[in-house]
């Protein structure tokens, strides 16, 4: 008789709670959508960089300054919660592809950021786009995806990798070299920086050398530039390989002799570690932490401060993807459930850029300019001095091949 007491009573207190989830579900229909707003779960946003290896500091720098744009912003992006899912690629495109599918099916985000090397850009790109999710690369970009190969689903903040060259050939030209060795490593971006260098280049180029991505020992290739008797040398050793580089180039009294000129060699995450070893180096470079706008002021400033160095083009570049994500999500209040609707807020997204006036061609690549960037001595051992730019705004060639909606 007790147990059957009991099994009444336990069957009425599990049909209110029936009762009450109904009903609380049935008010929740009618809830006002702002109220829907506020309990919203956050907008989930994928973040694939190299954050491992000799490379590791380019894409802790990309995700350092995107955090740090959400933080100052409240953890939010155009007013709504967002949470950030990182994955490490490792500089791998197989491990790249196996973060972006985790992303996609198992994570389900709306939007993927950062990218740090072209090979792997290369080989996430596709499933990305084609699976209709935003992609905004906030430093690696491959010339075939600003070409032909463009996709009204890829945004980048960065550049192309033939322009970014294309700038450092035409500094090389500026400053009178007539004869000049170019190094790169073997892989998609220092192919297109060879390719970008001597489409602006004036002189004539000695010898073009490709070395093996990461290889640590440049003894022998710096030998061989020295027997060619160049009038300067211009490099392509992002990461860690540009610290070996440099280091190995003065240990060999070259620097001061042959004149070196780099593209993301010597930059924000390579000066610590080289200092005054590097100085006298010519860098043409996208963004410097010197120029001048109240933008990249108080960037710089609230950079150094949280992480205790100073920000690098990398950094530069991925604070802006953060603050274009942030302009998009403002114009459509949130709403990211009309991808058309969203891509055309991306296109036409009005922000601060670090790096002075920001704007897309039809390629969705940046037009902006390139400044020469020398190394010199500091109280720190040395620091990065702006000296004006190289190329203003101007359309990229490859822009012309691009053929989208």
């Amino acid at each position: 008789m007790v147990a059957s007491l009991n099994f009444r009573a336990r069957h009425r207190r599990i049909g209110c709670a029936r009762m009450l989830a109904a009903a609380l579900i049935a008010g929740a229909a009618f809830a006002p959508l702002a109220s829907q707003a506020a309990d919203a779960t956050p907008l989930k946003i994928g973040f694939i960089g190299t954050l491992s290896g000799p490379a590791g500091a380019l894409g802790q720098d990309q995700y350092d300054a995107f955090m740090l744009a959400i933080e100052q912003k409240g953890g939010k992006l155009g007013g709504v919660p967002v949470q950030v899912v990182r994955e490490d690629d490792q500089l791998k495109p197989d491990i790249g592809v196996q973060a972006a599918q985790k992303l996609i099916e198992r994570d389900k985000v709306r939007i993927i950021t950062g990218v740090t090397f072209s090979n792997v850009m290369m080989a996430i790109h596709k499933p990305i786009t084609n699976a209709g999710v935003l992609l905004i690369g906030s430093n690696a970009g491959p010339a075939p995806l600003a070409g032909a190969g463009c996709s009204p689903w890829f945004f980048s903040t960065s550049w192309n990798n033939d322009e970014l060259h294309e700038a450092g050939g035409q500094l090389a030209t500026d400053l009178g070299y007539k004869r000049m060795v170019v190094m790169a490593p073997n892989y998609q971006a220092g192919r297109d920086a060879v390719a970008g260098f001597k489409r602006d280049y004036r002189g004539t180029l000695v010898d073009e050398v490709y070395t093996q991505v990461n290889q640590p020992d440049y003894s022998a290739e710096i030998t061989q530039l020295q027997a060619a008797q160049p009038d300067a040398v211009y490099v392509f050793y992002p990461g860690g390989m540009g610290v070996n580089f440099v280091k190995q180039y003065r240990q060999a009294g070259l620097l001061g002799k042959i004149p070196l000129i780099s593209v993301s060699t010597i930059d924000g995450t390579t000066l610590p570690a080289l200092k005054e070893i590097a100085v006298g180096a010519i860098t043409s470079s996208p963004y410097s932490p010197d120029l001048k706008n109240a933008e990249n002021a108080q960037f710089v400033a609230a950079f150094s401060q949280k992480y205790k160095r100073l920000p690098s083009l990398y950094a530069a570049q991925s604070y802006d993807a953060a603050n274009l994500i942030d302009a998009a999500l403002t114009t459509v209040k949130g709403n990211t459930t009309d991808r058309q609707v969203l891509r055309q807020a991306i296109r036409t997204a009005k922000f601060q850029s670090v790096r002075g006036d920001f704007s897309f061609d039809t390629n969705q690549f940046p037009r902006a300019g390139f400044y020469r960037v020398d190394v010199v001595k500091a109280a720190t051992g040395a620091a990065f001095e702006t000296k004006g730019p190289i190329v203003a705004k101007i359309r990229n060639p490859l822009a012309q091949q691009c053929k989208m909606n």
